[in-house]
């Protein structure tokens, strides 16, 4: 062991120590010595900001694999989105992944996640309190990643093709930008960014350029901006015969619960075919003719100007190429029914009255069938009652006329005693045949001696009911009318020329109370009579436009036969359901605000959300 010596009396002095901390000359050092030598201690600083600026939203990434599968479960494109983005993005929004060659692809977020960063365990006490102790969240502890939807392939229609890559469109001198199915995986690290071209957003979506506006589109309540002025982006629907009749011959669905602004949109829309004009079969175009059956008594206010409008507003639509305005050509046709008056002082609409004169059960026997009478009753009532009675009453015989018929003991034992109609048979017919006594005939002309006035090119004819406190009643004239307007539209030798040769838009609001399914000969005779005017629409130029609040209730026949649905704000699980929209826009249906809706139109475009017009074009409300 070697002997340490006097090494505990070490008091830690050294010479060359001290003589260092000294000046050459044993003196003390220059003020400044210390802070040179902390300066020349120091690590040289580094600029770590990366050179140039970042574009787009994030990259893809390829760390769970890039796949595009002609199976939409089976697809798989995820991105990563950088800590300065993540605030902005959102569920629905629409990016653009572009290919090597020009190309892009157009994309929807389908879904958002944050996932760790670094393997650690956050769900700690520990943890939990330092985060409840911090002011914010350290972004960059975490991957933030959006799973994309792919939803077409965006490419320039240069007239040219390029084989090289699988027979890709390739851009020649811009060209016209068109869509294609998604038939290309985008490269790995590929800069991702969000759609803000116009044209490349309605070109993605597959909507119009051209044709009647419904709304502006939306993403989660907010609409979409873009770099275009005006920045929002219109949504249109097909009106045109380019490629295909006009989707307004191919029916329409408004479905929206109480409050959800069906009224409101309805009147948009409906303002905006008033002046149209479409081809008919012999060459003509006259204007489309619209009526609408209003059980709430506010169509007819759509004669005058909303005096809420104001004028920045009305520049804004007329921008757009929306009309805004009161239709001076509207009137009130209002049927006269018996112990009923109808008083309206919330518009300034021309108002005529009407009857339905009993002619019209003859070829609509339905009419007053109800919905009580059973088969082998109504075959006695179309196949007996009803030709014998005009044979000996003549055609335009009222329904007093009818009762008294029915009402001679004579006819009832000489049916019964040829086998014709039992006896109980015909007790029932006569029965369940009484109670139209203030619907028929009543003290006005029949609706059959003005159908120049209810059906006019470009006219609005608004058939209220609200002053009608008998559901039955009001039932039995809405069929009536409209059953006169079909059966005339399909008609080969029609009656009346007038409603053959215009077009025409049935508008019915509160649909399901006409059109449901019912085990009864009114209601199968009605389903019958509206599915075949839904088939035959784009032939005749003849359009439903139906509004509910209960989508279930209408008649599966009929609703197969629409092809535009917009839905509002629903909150029954069975109603959403019924509408038949793709499962990610359902999940929005029952949070929509007043206005906002889902638009699936498949002939139109894809399925979109939308904002309407925060006022109405036309006078809307009572105050």
């Amino acid at each position: 062991m070697s002997d340490l010596g006097d090494f505990t009396d070490f008091d830690g002095g050294d010479d060359e120590s001290e003589s260092a901390d000294d000046g050459e000359d044993g003196t003390d050092p220059p003020a400044d010595a210390d802070a040179e030598r902390a300066a020349s201690d120091d690590f040289e600083r580094m600029d770590v900001t990366p050179a140039g600026t970042d574009t787009g939203l994030g990259v893809l990434s390829a760390a769970d694999g890039l796949r595009i599968s002609e199976d939409d479960d089976e697809c798989n494109l995820r991105a990563y989105v950088t800590v300065q983005n993540r605030s902005r993005v959102r569920l629905g929004k629409y990016l653009l992944v572009p290919y090597p060659d020009g190309e892009r692809l157009f994309c929807r977020i389908s879904a958002l996640e944050y996932a760790q960063e670094f393997r650690a365990d956050d769900a700690t006490e520990i943890h939990a309190r330092r985060a409840m102790r911090e002011a914010e969240i350290d972004e960059q502890d975490f991957k933030f990643m959006a799973t994309l939807d792919p939803i077409a392939v965006l490419y320039a229609d240069g007239g040219a093709q390029d084989g090289s890559d699988g027979g890709a469109a390739t851009p020649r001198d811009g060209g016209d930008l068109k869509r294609r199915m998604t038939d290309r995986v985008p490269k790995p690290e590929t800069v991702v960014r969000e759609a803000t071209d116009k044209s490349e957003i309605k070109t993605g979506l597959k909507i119009p350029a051209e044709g009647v506006f419904l709304g502006h589109l939306s993403v989660g309540g907010e609409k979409v901006q873009t770099s275009a002025q005006p920045p929002t982006i219109d949504y249109r629907l097909k009106d045109d015969y380019e490629s295909g009749d006009p989707l307004v011959f191919r029916h329409t669905l408004v479905a929206g619960g109480t409050g959800s602004g069906k009224t409101h949109s309805s009147k948009n829309v409906l303002r905006q075919y008033l002046g149209r004009t479409y081809e008919m079969g012999d060459g003509r175009t006259p204007e489309l003719a619209v009526v609408q059956f209003d059980p709430q008594d506010e169509y007819a206010q759509m004669h005058d100007d909303n005096p809420k409008m104001d004028a920045n507003f009305a520049r804004r639509c007329e921008r757009e190429g929306v009309k805004t305005g009161g239709h001076d050509d509207t009137i009130a046709f209002v049927p006269k029914v018996a112990g009923a008056e109808y008083n309206a002082s919330h518009h300034r609409a021309e108002q005529v009255e009407f009857t339905i004169p009993f002619s019209l059960v003859h070829s609509n026997p339905w009419l007053i069938a109800g919905s009580s009478l059973n088969d082998n009753q109504y075959g006695a009532l179309v196949n007996t009652l009803l030709p014998r009675f005009k044979r000996e009453y003549g055609h335009s015989a009222t329904y007093d006329q009818f009762l008294t018929f029915l009402g001679d003991p004579a006819l009832k034992e000489e049916l019964h005693e040829t086998g014709d109609i039992h006896e109980a048979t015909f007790d029932a017919v006569k029965r369940r045949v009484r109670g139209f006594g203030g619907v028929f005939d009543q003290d006005a002309r029949p609706i059959t001696d003005q159908i120049s006035q209810l059906v006019r090119d470009g006219g609005l004819t608004v058939i209220p009911t609200y002053h009608i406190t008998d559901s039955r009643t009001a039932s039995t004239i809405v069929l009536a009318v409209s059953s006169l307007l079909i059966d005339q539209k399909l008609s080969n030798d029609p009656t009346y020329d007038r409603i053959k040769e215009t077009p025409l838009v049935l508008g019915m609001d509160e649909a399901h109370n006409f059109l449901t399914d019912a085990d009864s000969v009114q209601g199968r005779k009605v389903i019958g009579k509206f599915t075949e005017a839904a088939k035959q629409g784009r032939k005749e130029r003849l359009g439903l436009y139906l509004i509910t609040q209960d989508p279930q209730d209408i008649a599966d026949p009929v609703f197969k036969q629409i092809n535009t649905t917009m839905v509002l704000n629903l909150g029954d699980e069975d109603a959403i359901k019924a509408v038949n929209i793709p499962r990610n826009l359902e999940s929005k249906v029952p949070y929509m605000e007043k206005g906002q809706r889902v638009v699936y139109s498949p002939d139109n475009s894809e399925p979109v959300e939308l904002i309407g017009l925060s006022t109405c074009v036309t006078r809307h409300g009572r105050e």
